[in-house]
C-alpha cells in the first residue's frame, strides 16, 4: 500500500480564510489539523472539497464542526469508514481536492494542516 504525505498549511498564527489545493493521488485520506494557540475566541471551520475532472468544479466532501482551542483534529475521508459528521466521510478522493480553512473572525489562531493518503 503505497502512502502520501503533503504539508497543507505550515504552522503559523493566522486571522483570515486560506485555501490550498492538492493532488491526493489516493483514494483514502487523513487530513491532520493540530492547533498549538488561540487569542482570544478564534473560529475556524476546515472544508475538504473535491475537484471535478473538467472545469474544476468544486463540491463538498467533508467540513468540520468550528475549531476554537489547542489539540489535534482528525478528519477522515474513506469509503470503508462509517460516516460521522465533521468528523468521517464515506466518500473517495478524487485526483485533487481543494482545502479551505474558513475564519469566523479575526481572532488569531496557530495551526498547521497535514494530509496523508492512501490506496487501497
Amino acid at each position: 500500500m503505497s502512502k502520501k504525505f503533503q504539508v497543507i498549511f505550515p504552522s503559523a498564527a493566522r486571522t483570515a480564510t486560506e485555501s490550498a489545493t492538492l493532488a491526493t493521488d489516493a483514494m483514502h485520506g487523513l487530513f491532520f489539523i493540530n492547533v498549538t494557540a488561540a487569542s482570544a475566541t478564534p473560529s475556524v471551520v476546515f472544508t475538504i472539497s473535491g475537484l471535478s475532472p473538467v472545469g474544476d468544479t468544486a463540491y463538498t466532501i467533508l467540513a468540520s464542526a468550528a475549531i476554537t482551542g489547542t489539540g489535534l483534529t482528525v478528519l477522515r475521508v474513506s469509503p470503508h469508514l462509517t460516516a460521522a459528521a465533521n468528523t468521517i466521510a464515506k466518500d473517495i478522493l478524487p485526483a485533487a481536492v481543494k482545502v479551505t480553512a474558513t475564519h469566523a473572525d479575526t481572532d488569531s489562531i496557530t495551526y498547521s494542516m497535514s494530509y496523508i493518503g492512501a490506496e487501497d
